[in-house]
């Protein structure tokens, strides 16, 4: 997956669980509840899976469950919604081709595998 490439500048990744996936269908941001902040290694761990996630055919749904928010020291760099149902991802970022704001991911790769389980570990009990 291509990430923007302010992506080098990223402290700090929110994990943020979408409550309300029907409106990432226009939206102009990700929205959600924030259930963990990952800093240092584990934000960088997180992006390397994210730019390891292989592409894939896209479905149709986009109901996306999970987003990231990267943060530099400046403030917000780009925020990231994803639907492991339809393998489909909504990027927004400052500046952003066009091209670059809807991917698609296989879902099923160990790359995706890892970080649905890394963002289901956030989840309280």
């Amino acid at each position: 997956m291509l990430l923007p490439p302010a992506h080098g500048k990223t402290e700090l990744v929110e994990v943020v669980r979408i409550t309300d996936p029907v409106r990432h269908l226009s939206s102009e941001d990700l929205d959600g509840d924030t259930v963990a902040s990952w800093e240092g290694d584990q934000a960088q761990q997180a992006l390397s899976l994210i730019t390891g996630l292989p592409g894939s055919e896209p479905y149709r749904c986009f109901l996306p469950g999970w987003g990231i928010r990267a943060h530099g020291s400046a403030g917000p760099l780009f925020e990231i919604a994803f639907c492991f149902r339809c393998h489909g991802a909504r990027v927004w970022a400052p500046g952003l081709p066009a091209e670059q704001r809807g991917q698609t991911f296989d879902a099923e790769s160990p790359a995706a595998l890892e970080l649905l389980h890394r963002f289901r570990a956030c989840l309280p009990d």
